[in-house]
């Protein structure tokens, strides 16, 4: 039990398995728990937004206790030797008092068998959903991370070329050894020879946390390094994928061994990352290298026996192999194969040269075509895979490719086969072991306008099947603006028009001023209903079932007469808001007892990136404690005054 007159320091960490609602309210519950208690407390929000009023060292130092109200993995290493109460999410919004009172009875924590998250009492681990949301959240934790290498190596080549590159009398382009641009090139080089690694390793950090970072960083570059196992290229960024999930899960298998008291405290600093990072690396060295080593000459072989076929077919082929792996064995093989010949046969170079521009520019224009299907990341990185592909660096395309393989390597190779095959049938040239645009600019190609046709036709084809497995295949639009449905309601402008609500996530459409509903099923549907009148519900079957999975993990009633419903699903297309109200409430299962009168159903689309209309939903659960606000809102007269009312969310 806390003294009665001492003022305590807290500190706390919320978080929820959506990150949507019940984060921010129970955050906002402990604080004012605290202050009424005479108690300090400071809380840190970990929402789909992600962290947020993050916890620093000087924080936790300080703390007389932690409390952890969360319904999903939360890391618990930095407080170790503090007394530590872990609950879930809905005890921080209910019961926030006697959290406070009872923290300081809580046990010290002490990290054992290399630490791991502290988890939820809510969760459900077993489930097939949380397991892919796992995986989806490692790999994009990885590309993100990666990004930035590939942005500044591939910049700092492409722009060291084009400033200190010198044409050769073959019509080659060559930075002197001993210039300044070449010193820009060899940081360049440098960059794109981390990006994979870092890839590997922070798939791995995000399964297991910071012991798998050595071991999938490590493996990302043994990956990478085809010398090490036979090979004359590495297995790319493909490869990395694979070493990063192997290194994450590895880990996580190590840490569930027993081991004796005295050994614990070395496991996540000696133990586990040395064995896992031999393991690994051994394994790929004399069993996953092998095969790579054996694709990578017959693939050799098999193209040597190509070379009598018709033009196109050789150019489709080889487009095809060098956009489907970016770096990789299959790449290689086909740029070394058409390197070859480039003294005897340059035309075979003139079909490679064409095909490696087109992922970088067909994906960089993927992100101008449909804005919404990328985060502001992402568009950043698709205007320097423009670039990129202007100076012939296919690896621009990468972060893309990571991060959805299943839609944008199919993608890539549609537009390296039509570049290929242009190229071969109009009979280009490239006369220099390189390709893109820069090497026709240089004077190393002959069919100079074919030339750019085959890389234009390619990269459009590449762009538009980007698009279209996009959107059949289950993208999501992230943000605003463009990325908003064609079929999405457009906000009147005038002066009789109700204003923007939510960042027009809710609209006049979606607010019903009085449900018909008298349970919380028929809610969920009415609401449901709404939502797909926003044109943003792709199947309302399945977001309904989404919601009902929630609810499930733990009720969304939140207490004082509010519930928010929410589900992050690929049934909707964009983030929407739908609001109710019940004059005599539903019963919503919330833990004060209360039926709900004020019903928001929020959906987001599966895995969406962090982004403002995130932060708007939390301003809206955080609005909702305050009871002016809700009586207003139960007060408005119609749907017009609704929406006046939920402006004050900003």
């Amino acid at each position: 039990m806390t003294s009665p007159g001492r003022r305590l320091r807290l500190i706390a960490v919320t978080a929820c398995p959506t990150g949507i609602a019940h984060t921010y309210m129970a955050a906002e519950k402990l604080v004012q728990a605290a202050e009424a208690l005479g108690h300090e407390m400071k809380v840190e929000t970990q929402g789909s937004i992600g962290a947020e009023n993050v916890l620093s060292d000087n924080d936790v130092r300080r703390a007389d206790g932690v409390i952890i109200a969360a319904d999903k993995d939360v890391d618990p290493a930095r407080f170790a030797g503090k007394r530590v109460l872990t609950v879930g999410v809905a005890e921080g919004i209910h019961h926030p008092e006697q959290l406070i009172e009872r923290v300081l009875d809580a046990p010290v924590y002490a990290p054992a068998g290399g630490g791991g998250a502290v988890r939820g009492a809510e969760q459900a681990p077993g489930r097939g959903g949380r397991a892919r949301a796992v995986v989806y959240r490692a790999l994009m934790n990885g590309v993100s991370y990666m990004i930035p290498f590939v942005v500044v190596g591939g910049l700092l080549i492409a722009v060291s070329l084009a400033l200190g590159g010198q044409p050769r009398p073959d019509g080659g382009l060559v930075i002197p050894a001993d210039s300044f641009w070449k010193h820009v090139n060899d940081i360049g080089a440098i960059g794109f020879t981390l990006m994979v690694p870092v890839l590997s390793g922070y798939i791995a950090y995000a399964i297991a946390d910071r012991p798998a970072l050595a071991p999938g960083m490590v493996g990302g570059w043994i990956a990478n390094t085809g010398a090490l196992y036979g090979s004359k290229s590495g297995a790319g960024f493909l490869g990395a994928i694979v070493t990063g999930f192997l290194a994450g899960y590895l880990v996580l298998w190590i840490k569930k061994i027993r081991v004796p008291r005295f050994v614990r405290p070395i496991m996540p600093i000696i133990v586990i990352p040395v064995v896992t990072t031999s393991a690994l690396g051994l394994f790929f060295v004399y069993v996953l290298g092998r095969p790579i080593a054996w694709l990578f000459e017959h693939l050799t072989a098999w193209l040597g026996g190509l070379t009598g076929t018709s033009a196109a077919l050789l150019g489709a082929v080889l487009g095809l192999m060098i956009a489907f792996d970016m770096g990789g064995p299959v790449n290689k093989t086909a740029f070394l194969f058409g390197a070859g010949l480039v003294s005897t046969n340059p035309h075979v170079m003139g079909m490679c040269a064409a095909a490696i521009p087109v992922p970088p520019l067909g994906q960089g224009l993927a992100t101008l075509l449909r804005r919404g299907f990328y985060t502001g990341q992402e568009r950043e990185a698709g205007l320097a895979a423009l670039f990129m592909g202007f100076f012939g660096i296919t690896e621009g395309a990468i972060p893309f490719a990571a991060a959805r393989p299943a839609r944008v390597i199919p993608a890539n190779m549609a537009g390296g086969a039509v570049a290929g095959a242009v190229a071969g049938l109009a009979s280009v040239a490239d006369r220099v072991p390189h390709g893109g645009p820069i090497v026709a600019l240089l004077g190393a190609v002959d069919a100079v306008a074919m030339f750019f046709v085959a890389i234009g036709v390619g990269a459009v084809a590449t762009a538009i099947v980007t698009v279209m497995l996009l959107g059949v295949g289950g993208a999501r639009p992230v943000g605003r603006g463009p990325a908003r449905p064609a079929t999405a309601p457009v906000t009147r402008r005038g002066p009789s028009a109700p204003p923007e609500v939510l960042s027009g996530h809710l609209t006049e459409r979606t607010v019903r001023p009085e449900l018909a509903a008298g349970s919380k099923e028929d809610a969920i549907r009415e609401l449901a209903g709404l939502l797909a009148a926003s044109g943003a519900v792709r199947d309302t079957e399945e977001l309904i079932r989404a919601v009902r999975a929630r609810e499930e993990v733990g009720t969304t009633g939140l207490g004082e007469e509010i519930a928010v419903p929410h589900a992050k699903t690929s049934a909707v297309t964009a983030p929407v808001v739908a609001f109710g109200r019940s004059p005599q409430g539903i019963e919503w299962g919330s833990m004060d007892g209360t039926r709900a009168r004020l019903v928001f159903m929020i959906a987001v689309p599966d895995g969406d990136a962090a982004d403002e209309h995130l932060r708007i939903l939390a301003k809206l659960a955080q609005r909702l404690l305050d009871p002016d606000f809700r009586e207003r809102l139960l007060a408005a007269a119609d749907v017009e005054a609704i929406l006046r009312v939920l402006t004050e969310v900003h």
